[in-house]
C-alpha cells in the first residue's frame, strides 16, 4: 500500500520541484518511504504541523492544498459567501504554503485576505475579527527548528479552531483525494479578478492602536530604559520596533545577525526563546551595549522570553515569573488608578505557576484555570465576550512564554507582552528595582514556587507508541511518591476524573478531556505529565514550593530527577 502511494506520489507530484526531487532521491529507500507514507498529518484543533518534504506525513503543497480543500468545505457549509484570512512566517516554504491555500480557497469560491509580507500570528487572530471572516490560517511552527511548518486554522472568533469544527475539516479532507480531489487557482489571476486581496496598512496600524492601549501606566516616560531585541529571524522585527517607538522606547538595539527574516535559523539552531541559546547573540552584543533589558520573540511573534541585568550578568527569567510579574503589576497598578474593571478575570493553563492563585486572591482578581493551549483562554474571553463584559478580563497566560492583556486578539502577543513587560520594567526602574528584584519580591510575599518542565523527543512511528505506552502505564499503575514526597490527589482529564488518594474521594474535572495527567503532592508542589498536541514529545511539568529558594530549588532538581526516571527516560 505504501509503495504504491509513494508510487502515485512519484508520478504525479510534480508541481513542486523540490518535492519531486525528494521523491526521487528516496528510491528504494523503504525506510524513508515508511517515515513519509505511513500516515496522513493529523488536522487537529492546532491545524497541522510537520516536517517539510515530500509524502502524505510531510508538510507540502499537496498536504496544504488537501487541507485548505477541507476548511473551504467548512466555511461554504457556514457561509456560502464566505471570506478567509492568511497570514504567513519567515519559515521555509511559508509564503508558498500561503499563496497556495489562497488558491484553493479562491477556487471554491471564497474571498481571501492575506498580509502582503510575513506578519505575527496574533496579526492574523486581529485581522480574522477586524475584516468579519468566517476562518483564518497562518502558516507557521512557531518555535520549531528549521525543518518544520505548519498550518493553523482559526475560527471566526479569532480562536484557533474548536474541535467540532476542526473534525469536519478532517472528516472532508479524509474524503478527498490529494491530487484529484483539491481545487485549484492561480494566485495571481485571481489576485487580478479580486478574488485575493492584500490586507491594508489600516488594518496593521488599527492592530498597533489596540496594543497601545493595553498601556496600564499611560504617563510613565519609558525613554530611559535601555532594550536590545532579537526577533530570532522571524515576524516580530517591525511590529515590535514599531510598538515600542510608539509609546517611548528608543533606545532599542537589534541584534543584526537576527534581524531579518530568514526560515534556515543560521544563528539559532532551536528558534525557542524559552532557552539560552536564542540569546547568545544577544548576550554578546550585551557586553558593549550594557541594556536593562533583553527581549526575544519567537518566529510567529507570539511568545516573548527576557533576560534582564544584574551587574554584569543577564539573567534569563521563565515563562511563570514574567508572567505572574506581569499579572501583579496589571492588577495592582490598575487598582491603584482606578481602572481594574469590576470583577476581574484573568486566565491561566492548569501547567501554569500556582503563584497566580495567589497573586490574584490578594488582588481580588477571579482566576480561572484551563486546559494546556491559549485557545483556552481566547475561549474564556469569548464567553465574557458573549455578556458584553470582555472588559473584565485582563490578563491571560501560560508558562510556555504566552501572554495576552485585552481582548482585541484571542491568542497569545509577543508585541503587547514587549511593550508590557517593558513599561513594568521601566516602572521597577521608577523604584530603584530591576524585574529580578520585582520577582524576588513575589517571592517573599506569596512563598517560592519554582517551576520547570522536561521534554523527551520520541520519532517515528516507534516515538509515538512509546508515548502512548507511557501514558498508560501511569494510568494504570501511578505513583504512591515522588522525590520522597507523598502523592497526594491525581487527576486524570482523559478520564474527566480526580481522585484523593487520602480519602478516596472522587470528583468530576470540569475541563474538555484531555490526555494530560497531574499529580499533586502533599507539601503543595505538583507534577503533570502530557504529549505534546504538536511534537513528538512529551512533557513533565514540575513546581516546588519551598521554605525559600534554596528549598524550593533543591525540591524541584529532585523532582525533574524523580520524574524523569517515573517516565522511563
Amino acid at each position: 500500500m505504501l509503495k504504491e502511494e509513494y508510487g502515485r506520489w512519484l508520478d504525479r507530484a510534480v508541481a513542486d520541484p523540490d518535492v519531486a526531487a525528494e521523491l526521487k532521491a528516496m528510491a528504494g529507500n523503504e525506510d524513508e518511504i515508511k517515515e513519509c507514507f505511513w500516515q496522513d498529518l493529523e488536522f487537529g484543533t492546532g491545524g497541522l504541523r510537520g516536517v517539510i518534504g515530500a509524502g502524505t506525513n510531510r508538510l507540502n503543497i499537496y498536504t496544504i492544498g488537501k487541507a485548505t480543500q477541507g476548511l473551504a468545505a467548512y466555511v461554504n457549509s457556514t457561509n456560502k459567501n464566505g471570506s478567509v484570512a492568511i497570514a504567513y512566517d519567515s519559515r521555509i516554504k511559508s509564503d508558498l504554503f500561503a499563496r497556495t491555500a489562497a488558491g484553493v480557497l479562491a477556487a471554491n469560491g471564497i474571498r481571501v485576505y492575506i498580509y502582503r509580507e510575513l506578519m505575527p500570528t496574533p496579526m492574523l487572530s486581529y485581522a480574522v475579527r477586524r475584516l468579519g471572516c468566517d476562518a483564518g490560517i497562518v502558516i507557521t511552527a512557531s518555535h520549531n527548528p528549521s525543518k518544520y511548518n505548519g498550518y493553523k486554522v482559526y475560527g471566526p472568533d479569532g480562536c484557533q479552531l474548536g474541535l467540532e469544527a476542526a473534525e469536519y475539516v478532517l472528516n472532508i479532507m479524509n474524503s478527498v483525494d490529494v491530487f484529484d480531489g483539491v481545487k485549484h487557482a492561480d494566485f495571481d489571476a485571481e489576485m487580478k479578478k479580486g478574488n485575493i486581496e492584500y490586507i491594508s496598512d489600516e488594518v496593521i496600524d488599527d492592530y498597533l492602536s489596540c496594543v497601545e492601549k493595553q498601556r496600564v501606566e499611560k504617563d510613565l516616560d519609558l525613554s530611559g530604559l535601555k532594550v536590545i531585541y532579537t526577533p530570532l529571524h522571524g515576524t516580530g522585527n517591525k511590529p515590535v520596533r514599531r510598538i515600542l517607538e510608539r509609546v517611548g522606547v528608543t533606545d532599542v538595539t537589534v541584534v543584526p545577525e537576527q534581524e531579518k527574516p530568514d526560515g534556515t535559523f543560521p544563528t539559532v539552531p532551536f528558534p525557542n526563546p524559552e532557552f539560552r541559546q536564542a540569546f547568545e547573540r544577544a548576550l554578546e552584543l550585551a557586553k558593549t551595549v550594557k541594556p536593562d533589558l533583553l527581549l526575544a520573540t519567537d518566529p510567529d511573534c507570539d511568545r516573548v522570553g527576557i533576560a534582564v541585568r544584574r551587574g554584569d550578568e543577564y539573567i534569563l527569567m521563565t515563562g511563570n515569573e514574567v508572567g505572574a510579574m506581569l499579572l501583579d503589576y496589571i492588577a495592582g497598578r490598575r487598582k491603584a488608578n482606578g481602572t481594574l474593571p469590576r470583577d476581574p478575570v484573568a486566565v491561566k493553563t492548569i501547567v501554569t505557576t500556582d503563584l497566580a492563585a495567589r497573586i490574584a486572591e490578594k488582588h481580588g482578581v477571579r482566576l480561572i484555570d484551563v486546559l494546556t493551549g491559549f485557545k483556552f483562554i481566547g475561549e474564556q474571553i469569548a464567553i465574557l465576550e458573549k455578556d458584553g463584559e470582555e472588559d473584565r478580563y485582563i490578563f491571560g497566560f501560560e508558562e510556555s512564554y504566552g501572554y495576552l492583556a485585552g481582548s482585541y486578539v484571542r491568542d497569545k502577543d509577543g508585541v503587547v507582552a514587549s511593550m508590557l513587560i517593558c513599561e513594568m520594567a521601566a516602572y521597577c526602574k521608577t523604584q530603584g528595582k530591576s524585574l529580578l528584584d520585582y520577582a524576588d519580591d513575589l517571592y517573599a510575599e506569596h512563598g517560592y514556587y519554582l517551576c520547570s518542565q522536561k521534554n523527551f523527543y520520541c520519532e517515528g512511528i516507534s516515538g509515538m507508541e512509546q508515548i502512548n505506552g507511557i501514558m498508560d502505564k501511569l494510568r494504570g499503575d501511578h505513583p504512591a511518591e515522588i522525590a520522597g514526597i507523598r502523592v497526594v490527589r491525581v487527576k486524570d482529564y482523559k478520564l474527566s476524573c480526580a481522585v484523593d488518594l487520602r480519602t478516596g474521594e472522587k470528583s468530576v474535572l470540569t475541563l474538555p478531556k484531555s490526555n494530560v495527567l497531574g499529580f499533586d503532592l502533599e507539601d503543595g508542589g505538583s507534577v503533570i505529565v502530557r504529549p505534546s498536541g504538536t511534537e513528538p514529545k512529551i512533557k513533565i511539568y514540575l513546581s516546588a514550593v519551598g521554605r525559600d529558594k534554596g528549598d524550593a530549588d533543591a525540591k524541584r532538581e529532585a523532582l525533574e530527577a524523580a520524574g524523569t526516571a517515573m517516565l522511563g527516560f
